[in-house]
């Protein structure tokens, strides 16, 4: 099967070096305006993997994503703000970059073609097959990717990609592929820019909807936030008192005392 890269797709827009600022600004915002029309089309396909993902949750599996470069970084950002956000365990949801956390701040050489090194990295974690992975390349040929992929596979775990190119090796190797077509960047090849938006979009979708059907918001409220800043404590004590007819003092010491807004109107309700 044949596709192109979309590091292969020239720009839209020619001479953008003679631009101007107003005219590279505009035309940057005309081009990310298409970004979530091209993710709608593939809500059946996230649907699909958030059923399954929250099915091995439920069951004391967890959620892995491996990529290179800023699809890497994409992977790590949204795993590391699951703990804060729905007060889950950082082994809950695993970011794995190519390279390591080094390459969180600037490339490692090389790394993204090592076929072999994210299933050595999975095994870190003890990877088993009640554990979903969930690969994530913009054009789909990344080779860190595609083993670790195909490594899973061989071990009976579900697998899933997300690509902005259609018909990718990742796509045709991962159970279940999500193809979010974003056509050619402002800057040619540049893949951070619509691919990287498409990909953060669809990350905030599964990790979001997987953290409500297990529980972890209540109406529209984080109710398991850590506490971990002054910030955080007032909005916990707000949701308290929106909860419970409570004053401010009252659902501050209730805070305090149980350590999370849902453990805080729990108690609340058995003492009442």
């Amino acid at each position: 099967m044949t596709f192109n890269k979309i590091t292969e797709q020239t720009s839209n827009y020619e001479h953008l070096d003679k631009m101007s600022v107003d005219e590279l600004l505009t035309n940057i915002n005309n081009e990310d305006k298409t970004v979530p029309h091209a993710v709608e089309k593939a809500l059946p396909q996230i649907a699909a993997l958030v059923t399954q993902i929250v099915k091995k949750m439920k069951n004391g599996g967890r959620l892995f994503y491996i990529g290179a470069g800023t699809s890497g970084r994409l992977g790590v950002v949204d795993a590391s703000e699951c703990p804060p956000t729905f007060g889950v365990s950082f082994d809950t949801v695993v970011g794995i970059i190519a390279g390591g956390d080094e390459a969180i701040r600037k490339a490692v050489e090389n790394a993204e073609d090592n076929t072999t090194q994210a299933w050595i990295d999975l095994q870190q974690h003890t990877v088993t097959s009640n554990d979903v992975v969930i690969g994530i390349a913009a054009s789909g040929t990344t080779p860190y990717v595609i083993g670790g992929l195909e490594k899973c596979n061989e071990n009976g775990m579900i697998t899933a990609s997300i690509s902005c190119n259609a018909g990718s090796p990742i796509s045709t190797i991962a159970q279940f592929p999500i193809d979010v077509v974003v056509g050619p960047e402002f800057v040619t090849g540049s893949s951070r820019m619509k691919a990287g938006t498409a990909q953060k979009l669809v990350l905030n979708m599964i990790s979001t909807a997987t953290m409500i059907q297990l529980g972890k918001v209540k109406g529209n409220k984080m109710v398991d936030m850590q506490l971990s800043n002054s910030k955080l404590v007032d909005r916990g004590v707000k949701m308290i008192m929106s909860e419970i007819p409570v004053s401010y003092e009252e659902a501050a010491n209730l805070l305090q005392t149980t350590g999370s807004v849902r453990k805080a109107v729990e108690q609340y309700h058995l003492n009442n």
